[in-house]
């Protein structure tokens, strides 16, 4: 048994085409947003959600569309007013994808009920496994020490069963089949516990982001996946300012500027 804790990785961002970009404004006008915006590889998100934007109301820049005689030039101020006047639909278009390690079944069994704008690809205890349990303890647990002795002790003892399965199935032997592997595998992940530390892939857009860190990290949340969240909001707030940082932080829990983008 190895004591864990959930850990975040962001792993893919939104990319832009500059030059597609380029294409398409000198056909329709406002190549001048091209020279305003950074194209560093941290802006791409940001740069995606106000071309979503901008292209609502053709605001490029003055006289594109004769309804638009003022246009925000400063992209904090822009984005802004895009959270402030919920016009969400347009940060739906910037997806970042984490890979989440050593989280518990109990916390995936929580987020996959976020399936709205995510995409989820988990570890399979189907095909890979258990050699050990890992296993993440919340800090109070950890203070209690007699908890800590019996918790640890059924948890070695749910290892050595997980072992000792894998031999009595002869799953190591080379002339075992991978479909045998497999369902003997299946069936033994059934007496691995739901705290069992595992890891998947997940992918959501900014919308959807901004509601499941406000959600998860609330203090009714459950407290594995507030701890979760509350990194995937610092590793955001970093990623993309102008789009996250309307939050604050009270004892844990981000509490949004504005709320249902």
């Amino acid at each position: 048994m190895r004591r864990v804790e959930p850990q975040v990785r962001i792993i893919a961002r939104p990319e832009l085409d500059y030059d597609e970009v380029a294409g398409y404004l000198a056909e329709v006008g406002g190549e001048t947003w091209l020279e305003r915006v950074d194209r560093g590889e941290l802006d791409d998100a940001q740069n995606l959600a106000e071309f979503a934007g901008r292209i609502c109301y053709r605001s490029w820049e003055p006289g594109l569309n004769p309804n638009v005689k003022r246009i925000r030039t400063d992209q904090d101020v822009y984005l802004r007013n895009i959270l402030a006047s919920a016009h969400g639909s347009v940060l739906e278009h910037v997806n970042f994808t984490f890979v989440l390690h050593d989280v518990s079944r109990v916390a995936t069994h929580e987020l996959v009920r976020h399936r709205a704008g995510t995409a989820v690809s988990q570890e399979s205890l189907r095909f890979v496994r258990l050699d050990d349990l890992p296993f993440w303890f919340p800090e109070w647990a950890e203070q209690d020490g007699e908890l800590m002795e019996r918790a640890t002790a059924l948890l070695e003892q749910m290892e050595a069963f997980q072992l000792w399965m894998a031999e009595r199935f002869g799953l190591d032997e080379e002339d075992t089949r991978f479909g045998e592997k497999k369902a003997k595998t299946s069936f033994m992940r059934r007496f691995a516990p739901e705290g069992v530390a595992t890891g998947l892939v997940w992918t959501a857009n900014v919308r959807t982001l901004r509601h499941v860190i406000e959600n998860r990290t609330a203090p009714g949340a459950e407290e594995e996946i507030r701890l979760l969240f509350g990194k995937v909001g610092e590793l955001m707030a970093k990623e993309a300012p102008a789009l996250f940082g309307d939050y604050e932080i009270e004892n844990g829990a981000w509490v949004p500027g504005w709320r249902k983008v």
